[in-house]
């Protein structure tokens, strides 16, 4: 699944969501869960949503965004390791009642698919 957004912005501000004073550890933990393909559709509408294939270690990923490591995140999706998911990804993905694992890094939800 490898598909370079765009238009990438050349800057991305990255938070964990709140004035939470947990640690980033703590807050991915926070934020973290399983959810159906019908909890996330409205975040592939919104443009929030990122794929994150399953090469990659979720949490991992997610610190990365959540420390606004921009070089990473970009080499990531210059691989085709993070994908922006676009219409075709959310039918197949509703056909199939895929569920994922997600972490939420505000303004973004992280997704990769359950085994």
């Amino acid at each position: 699944m490898s598909q370079e957004p765009s238009n990438p912005p050349e800057s991305m501000s990255y938070q964990m969501i709140g004035d939470d004073a947990s640690t980033i550890a703590e807050k991915l933990a926070k934020y973290a869960g399983k959810a159906s393909w019908e909890d996330l559709k409205a975040h592939l509408e919104s443009g929030a949503l990122i794929y994150v294939d399953k090469s990659l270690d979720l949490t991992k990923t997610s610190k990365a965004f959540a420390d606004d490591d921009q070089t990473q995140v970009a080499a990531w999706l210059k691989s085709g390791d993070l994908v922006k998911p676009s219409a075709p990804h959310g039918a197949y993905w509703e056909s199939t009642k895929a569920t994922f694992e997600c972490r939420i890094v505000s303004p973004f939800v992280l997704i990769q698919p359950t085994s």
